[in-house]
């Protein structure tokens, strides 16, 4: 397999470089160079393109390869076009570069997160339909803005159009994480994001006086009590091997606001937490707890949910299942080890399931650090291309899945 420069390289990881290079990074990114990119792929491998813009700028692109069976129920394949921000400083090379070195691998912001699947999803279709196959479910692939963001102008927004219905997904899969071992996870649900912020009133005055009932002291006593649970939860995880990483309730300190001067106490501070609740808490209970922290630290404590996830939903992998009968299938006649997981973040997931869709996460990329948001995100081009042969037996599986009561 060549590493060194484009002579001999193939021609799946030019295009992967390629689409590396187009800077959709946020907060300012290039959606409409991603979009021309995404209808000369349309154009070149014979699909039905579809653009649907459902914010000012935020367009979901999507490609469609029509199943012999318009009755049943579609597959959707879904990426995000963004990615997070880059600190050029602390790079090898540059991010937008996609630069190879000559080992193979390939540098650039987004080749884990997730610019290798949207390629492996086009290239896979590329190789089926140069073969001649043709299957029984249609396959969209939508590419989608925003996720890094939350999605709050992407995906949230799409599932409520009429696009979306019109697509009449009936299962997904859409992003993983990269496992350093020979396993390949997969994530059937994933942790609700919870961004809460605590306003604290209290009495101001001068910075030389031991002033009663400040912001600052009743503040303290809701950090303590957050942070203590988030002690008390890491202790959890780290005691039981069977735990991972998403079946915890994670917090993490932030933000913290407030004052005006040195010698001037303030009469409101603020602090915000990123939660990522597990699913196997009771919601109301949870937010009663915070209430009650709040409550405990004196009066004019407040808390305030910047986002609150409650919908809450889990994907089937019982053997039973005829979606994960045939993804576990294929994973096992070729040999692959999967670990089942709930994924510890946020993916534009959560807005399929709770649109009533099934979804996995799934990025095929084991023997691989977890380089996702990380200086030097990386991926070997050998892992990537096995990446594509992965998806090119089950594409065939899931859009082969017999008629299900759900397709109607």
């Amino acid at each position: 397999m060549a590493s060194k420069g484009r002579e001999g390289e193939h021609p799946s990881v030019t295009l992967f470089r390629q689409y590396l290079r187009i800077r959709t990074v946020q907060p300012e990114p290039d959606y409409g160079a991603a979009v021309a990119f995404l209808e000369e792929r349309a154009r070149q491998l014979g699909l039905g393109c579809q653009k649907v813009e459902v914010a000012p700028g935020h367009v979901v692109t999507v490609l469609t390869w029509p199943g012999t069976n318009p009755r049943l129920s579609s597959l959707l394949l879904n990426s995000h076009t963004d990615v997070v921000p880059v600190f050029k400083e602390h790079w090898s090379h540059d991010p937008f570069e996609a630069f190879k070195d000559a080992d193979g691998y390939i540098y650039g912001r987004g080749t884990q997160d997730m610019k290798c699947v949207s390629i492996q999803y086009l290239e896979a279709v590329r190789r089926l339909k140069d073969e001649g196959h043709h299957f029984p479910r249609t396959i969209h692939m939508t590419f989608v803005p925003d996720e890094e963001t939350g999605g709050h102008q992407g995906m949230e927004l799409f599932v409520k159009r009429p696009e979306f219905q019109a697509l009449r997904a009936g299962f997904a899969l859409d992003e993983g994480l990269a496992n350093p071992t020979d396993a390949f996870t997969v994530f059937y649900s994933e942790r609700s994001p919870w961004w809460v912020q605590v306003t604290s009133t209290g009495k101001p005055g001068h910075g030389s006086r031991f002033i009663e009932d400040t912001a600052a002291e009743k503040l303290h006593k809701v950090v303590s009590s957050i942070l203590a649970f988030r002690e008390k939860e890491r202790q959890r995880l780290q005691s039981n091997p069977q735990l991972k990483e998403g079946t915890v309730t994670s917090v993490n300190l932030t933000k913290i606001e407030g004052g005006v001067a040195y010698n001037v106490v303030p009469a409101t501070m603020s602090a915000s937490f990123d939660f990522r609740v597990a699913p196997d808490v009771d919601l109301k209970a949870f937010e009663e707890q915070l209430q009650g922290w709040c409550q405990a630290a004196g009066e004019g404590v407040t808390l305030e949910f910047a986002q609150k996830w409650t919908d809450f939903q889990v994907t089937s992998i019982d053997d039973s299942d005829p979606w994960w009968a045939a993804f576990s299938g294929v994973c096992k006649d070729m040999n692959l080890t999967l670990e089942p997981e709930i994924f510890p973040a946020s993916t534009d997931s959560r807005y399929l399931r709770a649109a009533g869709v099934p979804a996995l996460g799934f990025s095929p990329m084991n023997r691989t650090p977890v380089l996702l948001h990380d200086h030097d995100e990386r991926l070997h081009e050998a892992v990537f291309l096995r990446g594509i042969d992965i998806y090119t037996r089950l594409l065939p599986a899931l859009a082969s899945v017999p008629a299900l009561p759900s397709d109607g």
